[in-house]
């Protein structure tokens, strides 16, 4: 007879216990929220080994052009970063917190050490920095995530986003920036015809200058990736920035069907007044009239923050526009 006795008490008990400790988590729990996060480390690998790095950073300086808008879109904060070479599409380039460092030609590293940072994001023109940074900041990691010669540019597009992901907890926002990239690809591959010719090039200072299949400095890449058919191949072909000579002849005797351009002077348009637009080169030119690429209106512009803002989504926009124009081809 006691049994149900014992067995309602201790149900009582049970309520009581748990009433008790559902009072007591309201406040601990909210203050709980309210604490800061504790600091954690990633182990990450760069161009250069493996870094363990103490996340999130408390001081982030950024000199590689390839990062700057991905890092300005996920909202990282710069101590320092070298804005010189930002251009006006970036946010930063407006932010006056961030102390610009300069151009890759007369940097002013010694303002790295005023910031303290325990994480550089170093790249493409600072490259030849590294040692010099390394020795006014030992402490920091300087992470190294430019593509590296010999592998695919696409995957390694793709790779440094996604280590940016693990060392900023922005992994599902570097996941989207593959994704899309692979997509854009996806598109522009199957829209092609390999019996399409396809030339690209860079216009500067008024003249045009040809990018080379593979070595071609932007877009040389573009044709591995898509397997573009070259209209012309170059013996001795370089990475300049600005091309290798060539000829509107040459370019006509090709007869490409597809012309791809980098207007390398186009970020700089509002600063030189003597400044010729691409389209103006190209499209305008009585020795190219009768080539297929220009009488067909198939010539695709990147981005024009391209010389400055090589990014994954640059190449993104680029092929999508790519893929929108081979698909209109189509039809």
């Amino acid at each position: 007879m006691s049994m149900p006795r014992i067995i309602g008490g201790t149900a009582l008990g049970l309520v009581s216990v748990l009433a008790l400790a559902g009072c007591s988590t309201g406040p601990a729990a909210e203050a709980e929220e309210a604490a800061p996060k504790t600091a954690s480390t990633v182990t990450v690998e760069d161009n250069n080994g493996m870094h363990k790095i103490s996340t999130p950073p408390k001081s982030v300086v950024a000199t590689d052009n390839r990062t700057f808008q991905t890092l300005s879109d996920w909202g990282i904060e710069l101590s320092a970063g070298a804005v010189a070479l930002m251009p006006v599409t970036v946010d930063y380039k407006t932010d006056k917190s961030v102390i610009d460092l300069g151009n890759h030609n007369e940097p002013d590293l010694e303002s790295v050490v005023a910031v303290e940072p325990d994480l550089i994001i170093n790249g493409q023109r600072f490259t030849q920095h590294h040692d010099k940074l390394a020795s006014l900041v030992p402490d920091a990691t300087i992470l190294e995530l430019d593509p590296r010669e010999g592998e695919p540019f696409d995957d390694e597009l793709k790779r440094q986003v996604t280590v940016l992901g693990e060392v900023f907890g922005k992994q599902a926002e570097a996941k989207k920036l593959v994704d899309d990239f692979d997509a854009a690809v996806a598109r522009a591959k199957d829209a092609y015809d390999d019996a399409d010719k396809v030339m690209a090039v860079t216009t500067s200072g008024g003249e045009i200058g040809y990018i080379a299949p593979k070595v071609g400095r932007t877009l040389g890449p573009i044709f591995d990736i898509l397997g573009l058919t070259p209209a012309l191949e170059v013996e001795g072909a370089t990475d300049d920035h600005q091309g290798d000579d060539i000829s509107v002849e040459a370019i006509a005797k090709s007869n490409p069907d597809w012309i791809l351009v980098m207007d390398r002077d186009a970020v700089f348009a509002d600063e030189e007044p003597n400044y010729v637009q691409a389209a103006e080169i190209l499209e305008n030119s009585e020795a190219l009239a009768s080539v297929t690429a220009v009488k067909d209106a198939q010539i695709v512009y990147m981005p024009t923050d391209t010389y400055l803002n090589e990014s994954i989504q640059t190449y993104t926009t680029f092929l999508n526009d790519f893929a929108d124009a081979l698909e209109k081809s189509e039809k």
